[in-house]
């Protein structure tokens, strides 16, 4: 009987792209259909009408990254996704002629043009699959009802054999070469080094909007470290750089407390970017696994997530998912596994999504919660089982330059359902900025709101740490910056002024600990190149629940760049409290890490050459 609707889906990692080779085929060249690499281009081939073929291509996979791709027909056109995005479409209107030729996988019938590399999750269906559907695979949800409709075969890393057979077309399937996901080697490097970047050149003295060495940017990049009691040890990630270009790498370190050394760096992939905003975050899940969410900017690239091959190691991973986020806030709830708090962008603009999974590898569709005008940037974090998220907004009409109003929302159930801070259901997503959801109006006062930070208190009440300004541009023009917590007493939001910066992307951290401290490590001094971003690095506490603040020390002095974006690792251990990044905002630099202990007592910068596998770092303070 002809057919006039297949799919085929698969992950491939490719080691050399220049020679024609097969995913996936059915008989020999130009016959039933062909899922393979020619001539520069990936392919989805349909033979329409006995002897006419027609085909969509796609770009080809970057040499040893795994990547997903989808073809599909539907009798009138052959369409190909890569990684979950249309990537092409033919024409192709007819019926597939009858065959009894098998199912080959990594090569064609006849054993020729064999695959260079490597397959994992192959499914073939016999039904067209849709956009959703193609979001959904390169997602790794494969196991969902929708997408089990239709399926025909699958093959799966662990078993090497088809796994469902319901139709004698696919029966007499023949595996050329089938191999698990490919394993990501760790290649260490040797040292520490930060991304540079700049945003929206000024026309002025101060060049740029924002810029500096962005290695730990953004605030909304959450966690990029981890503490593990279990192993003394904090995990941590930051955008890095090879030493003889500046383009964007995702890397690794661990400190281990026991011996105060740090490890060599480890990288896990190159963006081919320069763009902080793809900066990655780091997560230690119940067992050990260490993940890493590796973020896209708007729709132009894809984003991934890594799982480590072994517990509390940075030595391998695998990747599990190539999907496109952004912003991403990925947390560990007891009892409930990953809840994974992201922005996807919908035409332009910045919506809040979550989405669920019980082990990281299946992951349920992303569900909006706030969708107000133009959208949305967050800071979250988890108390015991809830996660809350504090946000503002952007009005309509006005641009991303212009965020307003400050909001708090809390989940029980992994984004299931949102309350307000005291306990009431809110209809999501949320639609309009007069939401119960909102904490304060401070568009009706005229002011830009920016999220630097979210904690709890002991009672699980939130405490928001974020910066007002009076518009976006460098200089002394938009000020004041005034650095404000808003505190959640049980009854009332306590809104309270900590002190004032120069620029509005000055960004920090806020501890509040366990005997009732509240802790403020930020750039809040002016630094060698003032009103630009970051500054000098101090600290502040607060012993009466941030109705008072005083700074206690100055943690950077006479500094060759500003310091930025104090980052505050997950269950914080005394001895790694926070760490930043520094660098010229006025002109492309050099980019350092540091951090600092609790009390502040030094300031350690990373090495920025190791010859050891374990050193330690430098004192400069």
């Amino acid at each position: 009987m002809p057919r006039t609707a297949v799919s085929v889906a698969v992950w491939v990692r490719l080691e050399a792209v220049t020679d024609s080779q097969v995913f996936v085929s059915r008989a020999g060249a130009g016959e039933q259909f062909t899922f393979y690499v020619f001539d520069g281009r990936v392919r989805m081939l349909i033979e329409y009408r006995p002897g006419r073929y027609a085909y969509a291509a796609a770009p080809l996979p970057p040499p040893g990254v795994p990547t997903h791709y989808l073809g599909t027909w539907d009798g009138a056109q052959v369409r190909i996704y890569r990684n979950g995005l249309a990537a092409g479409v033919a024409v192709a209107r007819g019926a597939m002629p009858p065959s009894n030729a098998p199912v080959c996988i990594g090569a064609l019938e006849g054993r020729t043009r064999f695959l260079h590399g490597a397959l994992a999750h192959i499914q073939v269906w016999g039904r067209s699959l849709d956009a959703d559907d193609a979001v959904g695979l390169a997602a790794n949800r494969n196991d969902t009802r929708r997408l089990s409709r239709g399926r025909l075969a699958w093959w799966t890393p662990a078993s090497g054999r088809p796994a469902v057979l319901r139709n004698r077309a696919v029966q007499e399937g023949t595996l050329a070469m089938l191999h698990e996901t490919p394993a990501v080697v760790g290649k260490v490097e040797d040292g520490y080094r930060g991304i540079w970047y700049s945003n929206q050149p000024t026309g002025n003295e101060y060049a740029y909007k924002y810029s500096g060495g962005l290695g730990t940017y953004c605030a909304k990049h959450i966690p990029m470290a981890v503490h593990s009691p279990e192993t003394r040890k904090t995990f941590f990630c930051w955008g890095g750089r090879p030493a003889d270009r500046n383009v964007l790498w995702h890397m690794i370190g661990v400190f281990d407390h026991r011996t105060r050394r740090v490890s060599r760096p480890v990288f896990l992939l190159n963006k081919h970017t320069d763009d902080a905003h793809d900066n990655p975050v780091l997560q230690i899940d119940a067992h050990g696994f260490v993940w890493v969410f590796s973020s896209a900017h708007g729709t132009a690239r894809p984003g991934f997530i890594h799982r480590s091959l072994a517990p509390f190691s940075i030595d391998r991973f695998e990747q599990v998912l190539s999907q496109n986020f952004s912003y991403p806030q990925p947390w560990v709830v007891p009892d409930q596994g990953f809840v994974f708090l992201q922005t996807l962008y919908r035409k332009g603009r910045r919506f809040l999504f979550s989405s669920r999974s019980p082990d990281g590898r299946t992951w349920d569709e992303p569900v909006c919660y706030a969708c107000m005008d133009e959208g949305h940037y967050q800071v979250s974090w988890p108390w015991k089982n809830k996660v809350g998220t504090a946000f503002n907004y952007h009005p309509a009409g006005k641009g991303l330059n212009w965020r307003t109003n400050l909001y708090y929302m809390e989940t029980l159930d992994g984004g299931r359902t949102w309350r307000t801070v005291d306990g009431k259901r809110l209809e999501t997503p949320l639609r309009r900025p007069q939401s119960r959801a909102l904490v304060h109006d401070y568009a009706a006062e005229g002011w830009n709101v920016y999220m630097k930070d979210l904690n709890y208190d002991a009672e699980g009440g939130p405490v928001i740490l974020y910066l007002l300004s009076r518009g976006w541009r460098p200089g002394p023009e938009d000020g004041p910056r005034v650095w404000q917590t808003a505190h959640w007493t049980g009854s009332r939001w306590d809104i309270r002024r900590i002190t004032e910066s120069d620029n509005c992307y000055d960004t920090g951290c806020l501890h509040v600990e366990s005997n009732g401290v509240w802790r403020l490590i930020a750039p809040t001094e002016p630094g060698p190149q003032p009103y630009n971003p970051g500054g000098e690095v101090a600290m502040w506490l607060s012993r009466d629940e941030g109705r008072s603040w005083r700074k206690t020390k100055q943690l950077t002095h006479n500094s060759q760049y500003n310091h930025n974006y104090c980052r505050r690792p997950l269950r914080a251990a005394p001895a790694f409290y926070a760490f930043w990044a520094d660098g010229n905002p006025r002109e492309p630099s050099a980019s350092r890490l540091y951090f600092t202990d609790r009390a502040g007592s030094h300031v350690w910068r990373l090495p920025g050459r190791m010859t050891t596998d374990w050193e330690v770092p430098e004192v400069v303070r």
